[in-house]
This record gives structure tokens, sequence and C-alpha cells, in this order.
């Protein structure tokens, strides 16, 4: 699998991600409208609070809460993740958008790929540059499916 790309300075990646495509994984199974906040834990390890509606984008609320620390902090792109006690699992961002609206997560054997941007709904030029990306890093775009996301809120006057 790649390594990662580009340095991350942390302080920038932290705050919410929506997840836009994915390989599906046993733990997110029927999950929908996926996002992702991160901070900062007064130990400067990094809260992780995963959050899906299941079944559908208007389903009940799923909520996973889990911890990452940095593993290699010359680049800050390998970390830990963990939401089962000891056992930690790897989360490379892969790569970046320069200004933090994207990001691409794998780790090294391949089994699991997540595709974020800060918006839940971007732009289909961006989803097509990120389907590229992905395909150039070595994912099976066959493999990847498309998170549903809630339909963007149109303010009422």
């Amino acid at each position: 699998m790649p390594q990662p790309a580009k340095a991350v300075d942390i302080d920038r990646y932290l705050g919410r991600w929506y997840e836009i495509y994915r390989y599906d994984a046993s733990f997110q199974k029927n999950c929908e409208a996926v996002s992702a906040d991160y901070s900062r834990n007064a130990d400067g390890s990094i809260r992780v609070v995963n959050t899906c509606r299941k079944g559908a984008t208007d389903g009940p609320v799923k909520t996973a809460i889990g911890r990452a620390k940095i593993v290699d902090p010359v680049s800050g792109a390998k970390l830990k993740v963990s939401f089962f006690g000891p056992f930690y699992g790897n989360y490379w961002v892969l790569d970046r958008d320069d200004a933090y609206r994207w990001a691409i997560v794998g780790e090294p054997s391949g089994r699991y790929l997540w595709v974020l941007s800060r918006e839940a709904n971007p732009s289909d030029s961006l989803k097509t540059t990120l389907r590229r990306r992905v395909e150039e890093l070595g994912y099976d775009w066959a493999l990847v499916r498309v998170t549903k996301q809630q339909p963007e809120q149109t303010p009422k006057s």
C-alpha cells in the first residue's frame, strides 16, 4: 500500500469530516450520513467521535468514541486509533488537500479506506478528483461504497 504523500499538521486536521466514500467494513455495516469529529484530549492524544445513521440518512444515530495517537511525529500522517480498549489499528492519512478540505485515509494492509471531506455534499468535480486519486493510490474502485449524506438543508425564509 502507498505511504502517506504529505505531512499532516494535526491541529489543522482536527474538526469535523464527512465520509464521502469508503471500503465497507463490518463495524460500519448499514452506516449512512457518516461524520468524524477530531479534537485534542488533555493528555495530547486525539479524541475521535464517529457518528453514523443506521440504515438510512434519517435512521437512528450510532456513535463510537475512541482515541488516536500519533506514531510518526515527523510526518504526523501515521496514527493509531482505538475504539476497543488496548486494541489500536493503523490510521494513515495517505493524501490530503493543501487547505485540508479533503483527506484520503487508509492503512498498510489496504483493507480499509475512507475518503473524507469538510463538506457533507462536495461538488461533482471534487468527487471526480477524489475518485481519480483513490485509483492512483492503488485502491480498487469496484470495492468503494458511496456514503449517502443527508440532503443540504435550505434555509426557510
